[in-house]
């Protein structure tokens, strides 16, 4: 009789607990619905160049799990996860899985581009009379900085506070008349991953002799997130009513055409594969979309373009300090690259947004000016927001 009456004691406890443990669980939501991420910075190995001189990759993630990635070399962003209509993170921009293919010869994946991102006619410029020449690395004409422009350099990288999310601060030191630019030019990006799933880039320099600036990032976005298809079924937005047209070697003419019953209206959003085929002079010209449109806002800060992709959902904004945007279709690419995963980069495979001032605008007095002189202070801004519809 007593073993059962401690037995029947020995039950009750049990089940009482188990109740309790059971309403305590009713009362609490699940973790996963109260958890917040938390926003950090970490930094690994990435490989070394041919110096010797070891490159770091730094991870950006915010507390929503968006997750940008950057290396020394070039500042290039190497990765930038975001997620799709459903929640699945992936990555939306091209570029390599090593260090190595950065190093071989390769359409700017990722990087900052200058001293003067976009081209420069034969290569030429004259700052007070004086004439200044540049390598000619772009069908006789000058590109993106020349042969070792800023993409091709190593920036200093530190992590510093950011009110809204978490962020890096890269710093270049550009010798007087490297690439034949005058001027000891010190050169500051700050980029910044908000937890409002932005990236921003505050771009800054000052320079001890009179030069040139243009700056910009030259990421090439797929928006179907691990690079299933091109991006011809892109939907593309560019607040703009006027193109900055070029000649047969992409070096604009001085004009700004009126967009209005062009292939480069893209004032309502249109597929970017609808007209890029189209018969028109400048389509020709570039081989599809590789030109400047002029900005119609002259806000400080405006919106100056947004891409959707239908079925990913993904949807970017794209805003700026900048008069331009150059809008490049991808129509360099060939299949002879092969990047992230295996998969190779086949003709029109990615986009690009390149914020900045119009291309050859040393050699156009009537443009925006580039110029910079002692005792002033470069700055832009320009930021990527990603959204799903």
């Amino acid at each position: 009789m007593r073993k059962l009456i401690v037995y029947i004691l020995f039950v009750s406890v049990i089940m009482s607990q188990a109740c309790k443990k059971k309403e305590e669980e009713t009362q609490q939501p699940a973790a996963d619905t109260v958890a917040v991420a938390k926003a950090s910075v970490t930094k690994a190995p990435f490989g070394k160049l041919p110096d010797g001189q070891e490159v770091s990759v730094y991870t950006l993630k915010n507390k929503n799990g968006v997750e940008l990635q950057v290396i020394n070399y070039g500042a290039i962003v190497t990765s930038l996860k975001t997620p799709d209509k459903n929640g699945v993170l992936e990555d939306i921009v091209l570029g390599f899985d090593s260090l190595q293919g950065y190093l071989t010869p390769a359409p700017y994946f990722g990087a900052i581009v200058g001293r003067y991102g976009n081209r420069i006619g034969k290569g030429k410029f004259k700052l007070d009379g004086k004439e200044y020449t540049l390598a000619q690395n772009n069908n006789g004409q000058h590109l993106h900085g020349g042969l070792k422009g800023f993409d091709k350099v190593f920036w200093n990288i530190e992590e510093v506070p950011a009110s809204e999310g978490v962020a890096l601060k890269l710093t270049y030191q550009s010798k007087d008349m490297e690439e034949g630019y005058p001027g000891n030019l010190s050169v500051e990006a700050i980029y910044t991953l908000t937890d409002n799933n932005e990236w921003k880039i505050d771009y800054k320099a000052t320079t001890d002799k009179k030069t040139i600036v243009n700056v910009t990032q030259h990421s090439y976005f797929n928006l179907t997130g691990n690079v299933k298809r091109d991006i011809l079924d892109h939907q593309l937005v560019l607040q703009s009513d006027k193109l900055v047209p070029v000649d047969k070697v992409l070096i604009p003419t001085g004009e700004l055409k009126d967009v209005t019953n062009t292939p480069f209206d893209f004032r309502n959003a249109a597929a970017i594969g609808a007209r890029i085929n189209d018969k028109d002079q400048q389509i020709q010209l570039g081989g599809g979309y590789d030109h400047c449109w002029v900005l119609s806002s002259k806000d400080s800060v405006k919106l100056a373009a947004s891409v959707y992709e239908p079925v990913s959902g993904r949807y970017m904004e794209v805003y700026t300090t900048e008069p331009g945007i150059q809008f490049y279709s991808g129509n360099f690419l060939d299949g002879s690259l092969t990047g992230k995963g295996g998969v190779v980069y086949k003709h029109r495979y990615g986009l690009c947004l390149e914020t900045e001032h119009f291309p050859d605008s040393p050699n156009k007095p009537e443009f925006p000016s580039v110029v910079l002189n002692p005792g002033e202070t470069y700055s832009t801004q320009t930021t990527y927001k990603f959204t799903t519809k």
